[in-house]
Parts: C-alpha cells; sequence; structure tokens
C-alpha cells in the first residue's frame, strides 16, 4: 500500500508561522499605502471644492456666502449646495467618513448637523470638511470679530496662503494667531467656541502629520500641522505669531503629541 503524502503537524505549525510574519511584514505596508491613497482622494474632492467655490464667487461677483452674518440659510453647506448638488460624498474626506456617535468632534470622525434651509424646511448634514469663516461676508461685527478682519471677497493680495477649506473637525471655525494648541489631540470639542482656541478644529492629525487645505488661488496642498499657525486665516492675522519659530515658538514648547513634527 502507498504511503500517504502530507503535512505533518510540524510542518503545517511552520507554514502558518511563515504565513503569519509575511502578513506582520505586509500590513503595516498595505496600511501606509491605503492612508496614502485617501489623502490623495481627500486632495481631489478639495479640488472639486475649490471649482465650487469659484463657481459661487463668480456667480456673486467675487463673494464669498455670508455665513453666520445672515444665518443658517448662508452657510456653506446650504449656499454651495446648488453647485454639488447633492454629492454627499463631497463634504466627508475619505479618512474620516464614520460618524461619531458620541457628540463631540474626534481626529478621525464626521459630524452631522441639522440646518435651516432657504426653502424653510431644514436638512441634515454629515461633514468632515469645514470653512475658514473669516472668508465670509459680513456687514457688520460679530461679537469681537471686528467686520475689517472678514476677507468677504476672492480679490486679494497672497492667495496662495489664505485658507478657504480644510480637513476640520468641524463645519466653520475663526482661528486666531493667538490660539494656543491643544495639549492633547483629542480633547477639543466642535461648535463655536467664541474666542479660543478656534485654529484646533484644523489642527488634526488626520494624515499622518498632514492637513489637506484649499486656498483662496484654488490650489490644494498638504500643510504641516505646524505650518497652520503661518496661514493667513484673516486680514489681521499675524502669521509671525507666538506659536511660530519667527515669533520665538522653541520645539519644546509644544504639546508632546506636536513635538515630533517640523517646524515653521
Amino acid at each position: 500500500m502507498r504511503k500517504r503524502s502530507g503535512f505533518t503537524l510540524i510542518e503545517l505549525l511552520v507554514v502558518i508561522a511563515i504565513i503569519a510574519l509575511l502578513m506582520a511584514i505586509l500590513m503595516p505596508a498595505l496600511s501606509r499605502v491605503r492612508k496614502q491613497a485617501q489623502s490623495v482622494a481627500c486632495m481631489a474632492r478639495l479640488k472639486s471644492w475649490g471649482l465650487i467655490f469659484k463657481f459661487y464667487s463668480d456667480d456673486y461677483n467675487g463673494s464669498f456666502n455670508p455665513g453666520w452674518g445672515v444665518g443658517e440659510t448662508t452657510l456653506w453647506q446650504n449656499a454651495l449646495r446648488p453647485y454639488y448638488k447633492d454629492q454627499w460624498q463631497l463634504l466627508l474626506c475619505p479618512t474620516a467618513t464614520r460618524i461619531d456617535q458620541f457628540g463631540q468632534e474626534g481626529t478621525f470622525m464626521a459630524q452631522t448637523r441639522t440646518l435651516a434651509t432657504p426653502g424653510g424646511g431644514s436638512q441634515e448634514y454629515a461633514f468632515s470638511y469645514g470653512i475658514n469663516s473669516w472668508t465670509n461676508h459680513m456687514k457688520a461685527d460679530r461679537g469681537d470679530r471686528s467686520v475689517e478682519w472678514f476677507w468677504k471677497t476672492t480679490e486679494q493680495t497672497g492667495q496662495y496662503n489664505i485658507p478657504v477649506f480644510a480637513d476640520s473637525t468641524w463645519h466653520d471655525a475663526w482661528p486666531r494667531h493667538t490660539d494656543a494648541p491643544i495639549q492633547f489631540p483629542w480633547d477639543f470639542g466642535g461648535g463655536d467656541t467664541g474666542t479660543t482656541g478656534e485654529i484646533n478644529h484644523f489642527a488634526i492629525d488626520r494624515h499622518n502629520g498632514w492637513v489637506n487645505f484649499l486656498f483662496m488661488d484654488w490650489s490644494v496642498r498638504r500643510v504641516g500641522l505646524k505650518e497652520i499657525w503661518t496661514l493667513k486665516w484673516h486680514k489681521a492675522f499675524d502669521v509671525n505669531g507666538p506659536y511660530t519659530r519667527a515669533g520665538g515658538m522653541q520645539p519644546s514648547d509644544w504639546p508632546a503629541w506636536l513635538v515630533k513634527y517640523k517646524e515653521y
């Protein structure tokens, strides 16, 4: 009788161990590739938003939407809706599509908000991008936010450094050069804080130390986490402020989670 051939138990265990080892080697590489692909897709979506903002501003004599100057009906989700035509996926970074179920913003989570619409109804929006609210076409001061600080229109010098739209934990924010970085990447809640800390809506480690931004010249590029404090958020924003290298910020001054990233 012919002896049956096959794996012995030892041989089978060796094969399983080799497969497990290969998986351990390959999985981090595959994860990096997936994240890189998501970042590229995110930048492509921001390119689409560049066209959407341009179409809107072209139709309104170079102006941005009024935003909170009028109310919920003129926030970007509503004002730009005729241009993105219910392509809801555009409101979400591919890295941040999971809706936060706990009511507080996280690094990668998407948010939802129900807003009044121009037709008198309401619409629930899910989003993981946010607008620089200093672009709004405001006609009066909003609290301690001077109307003179707002960009209002696209006809500005230095457009390449003026952020319009980006990865965010909330749908809008009003950054200031005095906004201190948060001590931990997960301890900043959403909504309008009024006066402080709003830059942290954008200072999120969603893309391995980078944040994807759309600028006023409609270009899209990735921005370093610390570089965010050097962007020209509003007309009076000091790009050499206290949280920049030019303003005296030292590497050791940053919160622990930000120390390893490039200085600007």
